[in-house]
């Protein structure tokens, strides 16, 4: 008999730490959760900032880690060495797409341009059908505030459908995030 295999998550977040030592605290909260609550995590392969903090506390935690990062990256000795699958693309593009691949749904977490440009390239290909998957945010201390906000006038103007900014899944703690992900995800 064959086990069901487990979902994965991909997170997009910061190669930095941030000003706030509170998103610290919250990667790693969000990484024991992850790990208590069976997703395997899939990420951008960094040692550092709140990607590493991610990584290692998803390993602290028995957890496996998917890591995909840019040869360009890896090189630069930036790539997490410890994690159980470590795979080198070429480009950032083909890093998103094979994130993709792997993984059953996607997370942002606070970052700077590189979470964003994950994040809305994967909302993108969302609105296009490209996939079906959900996509959240978690929106610790208001980070995402102001890009909800110009969310928001983006469905006002027009030039998003209202329904894929409800499709959206924001949450401001870790547990309801978790939730309403495994209602989401198929079985």
């Amino acid at each position: 008999m064959t086990l069901p295999s487990k979902k994965k998550i991909c997170v997009y977040c910061g190669s930095r730490m941030g000003k706030e030592a509170h998103f610290s605290e919250v990667v790693q909260s969000f990484a024991e959760s992850l790990v208590q609550n069976d997703f395997d995590l899939v990420y951008g392969g960094g040692r550092v900032g709140l990607m590493g903090i991610l990584a290692d506390g998803v390993l602290a935690q028995g957890g496996h880690v998917t890591g995909i990062i840019p040869s360009g990256l890896f090189a630069k000795e930036v790539a997490h060495q410890g994690i159980q699958v470590l795979e080198a693309v070429k480009t950032m593009h083909e890093r998103k797409a094979r994130m993709e691949v792997l993984s059953d749904a996607f997370v942002a977490l606070p970052g700077g341009w590189g979470t964003l440009d994950e994040l809305f390239e994967i909302l993108t290909w969302e609105q296009l059908g490209i996939h079906k998957k959900p996509v959240a945010i978690l929106n610790t201390e208001g980070f995402f505030d102001p890009l909800l906000l110009q969310m928001k006038k983006m469905v006002e103007m027009e030039f998003v459908p209202q329904i894929h900014l409800d499709q959206l899944i924001v949450e401001t703690d870790i547990v309801s995030l978790i939730r309403r992900l495994q209602e989401k995800l198929p079985e």
